[in-house]
């Protein structure tokens, strides 16, 4: 873990540092545990409160996990108190709860010296209230082709987490206990941050780890020719490279480069290419509520029934029933009502009445 310290934590460790979560819907609920349970740990073990933190939301009302779990919440975005750090917590909906409401708390506690943290999907937030500067953040490997979409002129970090300046990323997951541990060691000393992890049965690990167990192969001390097609592809998703193009890019001959798609994945370059864009069409149906006509154009299919068909094919459903069947599941807005609704409709009168009509 890194011992530098920055402003922003040195300030915090002068006295009890605050941590403000801020719940968007569809949180990764898994990301708060990791969090909170590493920060009472500390505090447990210590014999002391050293770290204090409270949940707020957009209305200060409950929000829904997407394990379907609802957690209450302690302030809105009006009124909730200052704190050193104010972590986004966002997952599976990055772009449908962006209010003008987070983006003015984000640039508020910015201005008030507090750093923004991002967790998992938190960077389209921190992004989309014009925080991130020059910065590449860090971002769910899954959701990286989504951020790429709506910020084109920024890029994005293939590690676990990031510090920097008064900005951090996570990509969430088991990696946010990693960020929380580096932060409590930086804060309160690297003796209790090992106390706390090995509370926890963890084994830390540093912010550039990358994010997949595949993208770090054993003695590989460069990126290997199969790493480096994928990536060509990924890429290139709009406008697809015919083979003759990637083997130039790659600075191989086209033999070489069907030798090696056919070795390491059993398929032709274009077959790989195809999966690869599919796979990049999959995440931007679960992250993003764009037409599908448009998520088609976006990952190089000229007409949207060839998409549909080749979809299909892949998944063994269309674009658009993949993306009705998790998004039933997400009520994010007054499951009461919603319950009620269904319950009108399942109703055995209404029903009749419908029946009869």
């Amino acid at each position: 873990m890194h011992v530098e310290q920055n402003p922003v934590i040195a300030a915090a460790s002068s006295r009890r540092p605050r941590f403000a979560f801020m719940l968007q819907p569809e949180f990764p609920m898994n990301a708060l545990i990791m969090a909170t349970e590493a920060l009472r740990i500390a505090n447990q073990n210590s014999g002391q409160d050293l770290f204090e933190w409270t949940m707020i939301s957009d209305q200060g009302e409950a929000v829904r996990a997407s394990n379907g779990m609802w957690v209450s919440t302690h302030h809105d975005l009006a009124d909730f108190p200052r704190c050193d750090f104010l972590v986004v917590l966002e997952g599976n909906l990055p772009t449908q709860n962006i209010s003008a409401g987070v983006r003015g708390a984000l640039r508020n506690a910015y201005r008030h010296g507090s750093m923004i943290v991002g967790i998992d999907t938190g960077a389209f937030a921190i992004a989309a209230a014009g925080l991130t500067g020059d910065r590449a953040p860090v971002v769910h490997w899954e959701a990286a082709s989504s951020y790429h979409e709506h910020f084109p002129d920024s890029g994005t970090k293939n590690q676990i987490y990031s510090i920097d300046r008064q900005l951090a990323f996570c990509a969430g997951g088991v990696a946010t206990l990693d960020l929380i541990l580096d932060l409590i060691g930086r804060l309160r000393g690297t003796v209790l941050a090992r106390e706390v992890a090995n509370a926890l049965i963890h084994t830390p690990r540093n912010d550039i780890h990358p994010q997949r167990t595949d993208d770090n192969e054993a003695g590989e001390t460069k990126p290997s020719l199969s790493r480096r097609i994928v990536a060509l592809m990924e890429g290139n998703l709009d406008f697809p490279l015919e083979p003759k193009s990637l083997a130039r890019h790659l600075g191989i001959s086209v033999r070489t480069l069907e030798r090696c798609c056919l070795t390491r994945f059993g398929q032709t370059p274009n077959q790989l290419y195809l999966r690869t864009r599919l796979q990049a069409a999959r995440n931007l149906l679960f992250y993003e509520e764009r037409e599908i006509k448009d998520i088609a154009v976006a990952c190089g299919f000229s007409y949207p029934s060839v998409f549909s068909r080749a979809f299909s094919a892949q998944f063994g459903q269309s674009p658009r029933a993949f993306r009705r069947a998790f998004r039933e599941t997400q009520l994010t807005v007054r499951p009461e009502i919603m319950r009620m609704s269904r319950t009108y409709r399942s109703d055995p009168e209404v029903l009749a009445e419908k029946a009869t009509r």
